[in-house]
């Protein structure tokens, strides 16, 4: 695929507050960006996702967002079968004016091409997960899900911290193959146990999180 030409930088009228004087920012082209872009443009910030032609730079997160991703990248590689592999923080290509990140992915085996390997197809991926953030509320509840859906990856969970107690929560969803929607089929609290896409056992305690 020929990527599109790559609108030149230009500065802003006035650097906004807390960035270095004379600070360059992309104008996008007249169209919005495209995948091609994500991952041809030069010094983007790790972890930029592409929404609807639009790149999302991420905030700094919290400790939960951190510890959680890893409590659960490391709950669904102990019991993963042979036929699929465990990522965390890896764009997945939608379309071509959509390509999120997902926190943690599981993805078919075959996939998986080597080291270098910089992103995955929607139809590479059996479960994304997006753990909330204060930053990304908006996104994660609505947005992602509903693209998630609609490119067909049957199996999403949304995770979040508990008001009051910090405790995690995680909601499971399936997708319905017929009006490619998601149905809530469970809330997790203290253990994740589930029969799909794979036989899974974590245990997401407030304990569990602290521990790591």
């Amino acid at each position: 695929m020929t990527a599109e030409p790559i609108a030149e930088p230009t500065p802003e009228p006035a650097d906004a507050p807390g960035d270095t004087p004379g600070t360059r920012w992309p104008v996008p082209p007249h169209d919005g960006y495209t995948v091609d872009h994500l991952f041809t443009l030069p010094d983007l910030p790790p972890h930029t996702e592409l929404i609807d032609g639009s790149l999302v730079f991420v905030s700094p997160q919290r400790i939960f967002h951190s510890r959680m991703i890893d409590l659960l990248v490391t709950g669904l590689r102990r019991t993963a079968p042979g036929g699929v592999k465990v990522v965390r923080e890896m764009t997945v290509v939608l379309d071509r004016r959509n390509g999120p990140e997902p926190d943690v992915s599981v993805v078919r085996a075959e996939a998986v091409t080597g080291l270098e390997q910089t992103r995955f197809l929607a139809e590479d991926v059996v479960l994304a997960v997006e753990v909330v953030s204060p930053d990304s509320e908006a996104r994660d509840y609505d947005t992602k899900p509903l693209k998630y859906a609609a490119a067909g990856i049957p199996h999403f969970w949304l995770v979040e911290m508990a008001e009051g107690n910090q405790h995690p929560v995680v909601r499971v969803y399936e997708i319905d193959p017929v009006n490619k929607n998601y149905a809530l089929t469970g809330i997790h609290h203290d253990k994740l146990q589930l029969t799909t896409p794979y036989d899974i056992d974590v245990d997401i305690t407030l304990d569990a999180l602290k521990e790591l």
